[in-house]
C-alpha cells in the first residue's frame, strides 16, 4: 500500500515539473522574442524616420512588449534567483540562518506577489469594463494589463516551489533552480 501511494506522489511530482518545464520554456521564447520584437521594432522606426516617415504604431507596441518582457522575466528571474538581493548578509550569515531567513524572504515575497496579482487584475478587469482603446491602433488597453497579473501569479508559484524546495532539500535552495552558494565568475584573462 506504501508503494502505490509513493508512486502516486511521485507521479503527481513529475507532472508538476513537467508543467513548469513548459512554463519555463514559453518564459524563455517569450523574452527572447519580445526583445528581439523590441529592438527590430526600434530599427525599423530609426531608419524609416531617416529615409522616410515614422511609423505611428511604434510607441504602443513598444509599451506593450516593455509590460510583456518586465512580467514575464519577473517569473524567470525567480526561478533562477536573478532578482535583486541581499547576497553579501546573506552569505555572511550560517546555514540554519540562511534557511530560516529564505523561508521568510520567500513567504513574505509570495504573498506580496499574490497580493500584486489580485490588485492587477482587478485593474485588468476595471479596464476592460472601460472600453478604452489605443489611440494608433485602436487596441483595447486591457490587452496591454492582461500580462501584468499572470507574471505576477507565475512569480509568486515560483516562490510557492522556492519554498517547497527548501522543505524538501537538506541544503539552502534561493529558488527552484539555484542553489545557495557562492557564486565565482570565471573572468577570461584573470589569474
Amino acid at each position: 500500500m506504501e508503494k502505490k501511494s509513493g508512486g502516486a506522489l511521485k507521479t503527481v511530482w513529475s507532472f508538476f515539473k513537467q508543467i513548469a518545464n513548459i512554463v519555463e520554456w514559453l518564459e524563455y521564447w517569450t523574452l527572447s522574442a519580445g526583445v528581439f520584437a523590441l529592438t527590430t521594432l526600434w530599427i525599423v522606426n530609426v531608419i524609416a524616420r531617416t529615409f522616410f516617415t515614422s511609423i505611428y504604431f511604434v510607441e504602443e507596441v513598444s509599451q506593450f512588449l516593455v509590460l510583456l518582457i518586465t512580467f514575464t522575466g519577473l517569473s524567470y528571474a525567480v526561478r533562477r534567483a536573478r532578482h535583486i538581493r541581499m547576497g553579501a548578509i546573506f552569505d555572511a550569515m550560517g546555514p540554519r540562518l540562511q534557511k530560516v531567513l529564505i523561508f521568510i524572504i520567500s513567504g513574505v515575497s509570495m504573498v506580496l506577489m499574490f497580493l500584486m496579482f489580485k490588485y492587477s487584475f482587478g485593474y485588468t478587469m476595471e479596464s476592460m469594463t472601460m472600453s478604452h482603446t489605443t489611440p494608433a491602433l485602436r487596441l483595447p488597453y486591457w490587452t496591454f494589463w492582461a500580462v501584468l497579473p499572470i507574471g505576477f501569479f507565475l512569480a509568486g508559484i515560483q516562490y510557492i516551489r522556492t519554498i517547497i524546495k527548501n522543505i524538501v532539500e537538506k541544503d539552502v535552495w534561493l529558488s527552484p533552480q539555484q542553489k545557495s552558494e557562492y557564486e565565482i565568475e570565471n573572468v577570461k584573462g584573470e589569474v
